[in-house]
């Protein structure tokens, strides 16, 4: 069972049983016999934010709100007001589903090379921090688009 001591500054980043995982890393992966898992809060955050923006609104059976719609914006004119829409829907999704992160920055890009497959990819980085732990950040990329990437 997982020791949490409340005494501490920084209580909730680490748990003081070091057998004890917090969360497991997707897809899970077998390494060594051991499953492959978060040894801290902000590593199991971090594993939430890349599920919740990498799921398809509607994709996950008995969860349909579950997830971001970012597939939508594929093959649309890249502008300003398509990134505010995309960083909006994440900010949405995000605050929903994980209400405890604090979003740093969204970016979003097009692919940077220009061959015809470039144009149905999205790059988006998303830096963000827990709301107990502000100073630290952690950051994803991610692609949406391209042919299965």
């Amino acid at each position: 069972m997982a020791f949490v001591d409340k005494v501490t500054d920084r209580w909730y980043i680490n748990d003081m049983d070091e057998q004890v995982s917090i969360g497991l890393t997707l897809p899970i992966i077998l390494d060594n016999g051991q499953e492959a898992s978060t040894q801290t809060t902000l590593e199991a955050v971090k594993v939430n934010v890349q599920n919740i923006l990498n799921t398809e609104r509607g994709e996950r059976v008995f969860q349909p709100n579950l997830g971001c719609r970012l597939k939508r914006f594929l093959f649309e004119p890249f502008s300003e007001e398509m990134v505010a829409q995309i960083q909006d829907v994440i900010i949405e999704s995000l605050n929903y589903w994980l209400p405890f992160v604090l979003i740093r920055y969204i970016d979003v890009k097009m692919s940077d090379n220009m061959t015809a497959d470039s144009y149905s990819k999205l790059k988006i980085s998303v830096a963000f921090s827990l709301e107990q732990d502000p100073g630290t950040q952690e950051s994803i990329e991610l692609t949406i688009g391209g042919g299965g990437e």
